[in-house]
Formats: structure tokens, sequence, C-alpha cells
């Protein structure tokens, strides 16, 4: 899906393509992912993203990410910092390169932007 200029897309109910989580990164649960790439601004892209119950590890890509709905524990493996609670409305920095483990309690879905 691309975004039109000045029409709106309700990003809580926009259908996205998921599929199970890879095995090597999932650590509990059989969670399911998808997103899709909504518009690029610049070098910049803006999309969806949702992840339902489970427990996963990433590598993070750069980008900066607001949550619309759900709830996850966001554990930063490396770089070690602060144990991260997200629900609606946190906005959060993630940079390319990071670990982490991402423990979903209630579906989540999430607006990035990613450089």
């Amino acid at each position: 899906m691309n975004l039109q200029p000045g029409l709106p897309v309700d990003l809580h109910t926009l259908p996205l393509e998921t599929e199970a989580v890879p095995a090597d990164m999932v650590e509990d649960g059989a969670p399911v992912a998808g997103a899709a790439a909504l518009a690029e601004v610049g070098e910049v892209e803006v999309g969806v993203w949702e992840m339902t119950p489970g427990v996963a590890t990433d590598i993070e890509a750069d980008e900066v990410f607001v949550v619309l709905s759900g709830r996850a524990t966001v554990e930063y493996l490396d770089p070690a910092l602060p144990t991260a609670e997200i629900g609606p409305g946190s906005l959060v920095w993630l940079t390319e390169g990071m670990s982490t483990r991402w423990t979903v309690t209630e579906t989540i879905r999430k607006v990035y932007v990613a450089g």
C-alpha cells in the first residue's frame, strides 16, 4: 500500500500480511509478525509493523516508532540499557545493530519511521 497525499489511512485497521516469526528468533510462544511500508519521504521509510504475543529477539535497524496499540516489554541486550515497558503512545528510538528481546503480551502495532 502507498499513502496518497491528503488521504487519511486508519492505521488501527490497516490489513497486514503476517507470517511466523523465524524459529531462530523465537524464545517463547508462536508469534506472527507483519509490516507494510506506506511511504518514502526522501530516504526515510514510513510504515506499520505488528507482532502477536510471544517472545522473540531481533537485531534492530535505525528507526523511531510510536505504539498504536498493544503492550510489550523491550529488553536491550546489546547495548545494555534499562528494560522498556511500552504501550499506546510510547515513542522509542532504536539504532542500527541494537540487540533486543521483545516480550509481547498484547498484539502490538506500531508506526515506524526508518532510515
